[in-house]
């Protein structure tokens, strides 16, 4: 917050919270828009297609940012999650509205890795690590009163405000950090040329392409009518296709060895998508169960979020003040996930108060603020500042595509489980919250491979000055 980073710091702030009241907003609004547009069976899609969107936009974002620097992904991804928003809010099916997401996940996707990059360009290797406690803290305000305003607009007023009334906040959160990033260029040396970029961009247009045909596939099998005959071999091809596509390129994507838990970086990466598999893929289906299950309101409903970010914030501001070896809170947050996950799936019965799950879920936030602000400050201190763009992508990608299995994956769970005759049954959530634990005792695993000696790059202990 001094005079030479203060107005950066700033719009940064303004970006993150926007980001973060669109994503508390849409949560909590989302079960009375499912009910809506008849889309309770679809509710997973609306959730995940957002995070392909964003996975495409991280790679994209990733080639475009180390080529040209973040300028262009900024404002192109501004574009893109105000657009996204503007569909989704005028939606009159559940398909359109999954559309809007997706098309908002996109410009989600190339905004975060620019914001990395500016962070990485500007701040010293010192300061990173308060710069994404602050960003953390930008959720506060949001889950504060978020969930609660979108719980009244949806139940009281009508959803569509949700989504239309995030859009110009976006907009004056790019317009206020413009002026200290028009000026931001590429890096001196670029880690790869435009034909690189490129290629990589294809692969990202293939992994993303793989991961909704899989998804797709999958809610196909799940749908309330069944599949039979030619339709369930199609979709079996279709999932087959997508499972390859995504398979064969992943690993191009990533730190070599993400996917066996190499030492350092690689297991930092991978301990990021394991995390964000667990709790995003429980926290889509906390306020559909809290309000089918136990009969509350939306906005009351919304208080479980709201808890989980303050929680998050407070483990970003713990990694900030952390002075030994940094990847011990990567086990930690994973860690502290499991054991949420495994309290929440032993505390389902509506006996339980539900301040109890809402506790429980700030815990669980506590552990994702420390894991992730610490994966975000190691993968910058261990990248050349020619690489920051394509590592920052990486690791966004890894963030992305365990939100979108977790999410989507516990929206099959959910459509294949879910009683058509009876209602809700609190078995379904329970299944969910058991088997995304399993995905968090990873993480932590991954946490342990992430130890190593650490290193720091010549540019990475100095900032530049702002002009």
């Amino acid at each position: 917050m001094s005079a030479a980073y203060r107005p950066l710091t700033i719009g940064l702030l303004a970006i993150i919270t926007c980001a973060a009241f669109e994503a508390m907003a849409v949560a909590t609004a989302m079960p009375l828009v499912a009910k809506d547009l008849g889309g309770l069976t679809s509710y997973g899609l609306a959730f995940s297609l957002f995070l392909t969107g964003s996975l495409l936009g991280t790679v994209i974002a990733g080639s475009w940012t180390d080529i040209k620097g973040p300028r262009p992904a900024l404002i192109v991804g501004l574009s893109l999650m105000v657009g996204g928003l503007l569909v989704a809010g005028a939606a009159g099916d559940f398909s359109i509205l999954t559309l809007g997401r997706a098309v908002s996940g996109l410009g989600a996707g190339l905004m975060i890795v620019a914001v990395y990059v500016i962070i990485g360009q500007v701040f010293p290797s010192v300061a990173q690590p308060t710069v994404f406690g602050w960003l953390a803290a930008a959720w506060v305000l949001p889950a504060l009163i978020g969930p609660y305003l979108s719980g009244l607009l949806a139940q009281y007023v009508s959803w569509r405000l949700v989504f239309v009334s995030v859009a110009p906040i976006v907009v004056l959160a790019v317009v206020l950090v413009w002026p200290k990033v028009k000026r931001l260029g590429a890096p001196e040396f670029p880690s790869m040329n435009p034909a690189q970029g490129r290629r990589r961009s294809v692969l990202g247009v293939f992994l993303a392409v793989g991961v909704f045909a899989a998804q797709w596939a999958a809610h196909g099998f799940a749908a309330p009518d069944g599949v039979d005959g030619p339709a369930a071999y199609l979709l079996a091809a279709l999932l087959l296709a997508g499972v390859a596509a995504a398979s064969l390129t992943l690993p191009r994507l990533l730190p070599k060895g993400s996917l066996r838990f190499a030492r350092g970086l690689p297991s930092i990466v991978l301990n990021r998508g394991l995390m964000t598999l667990a709790f995003f893929g429980a926290e889509a289906f906390i306020p559909l169960m809290l309000v089918d299950v136990r009969g509350l309101d939306a906005s009351t409903a919304g208080l479980a979020l709201t808890g989980a970010a303050i929680g998050w914030s407070a483990g970003s501001f713990t990694q900030a003040r952390f002075r030994f070896e940094r990847a011990w809170l990567l086990v930690s947050g994973g860690a502290l996930l499991t054991m949420t996950m495994t309290a929440l799936a032993l505390l389902a019965s509506p006996a339980v108060p539900v301040w109890v799950l809402v506790v429980v879920w700030a815990v669980s936030g506590y552990g994702m603020g420390m894991g992730m602000s610490t994966s975000s400050v190691l993968t910058l201190k261990l990248s050349p500042s020619a690489e920051r763009g394509r590592n920052s992508s990486s690791l966004q990608l890894s963030d992305m595509l365990g939100g979108v299995v977790g999410t989507a994956g516990a929206g099959t769970v959910y459509a294949l489980l879910w009683d058509r005759n009876i209602g809700e049954s609190t078995g379904v959530f329970v299944v969910i919250w058991a088997s995304l634990a399993v995905f968090s005792m990873l993480a932590a695993v991954a946490g342990l491979r992430a130890r190593r000696h650490e290193t720091k790059t010549e540019d990475s202990k100095v900032g530049v000055a702002l002009p």
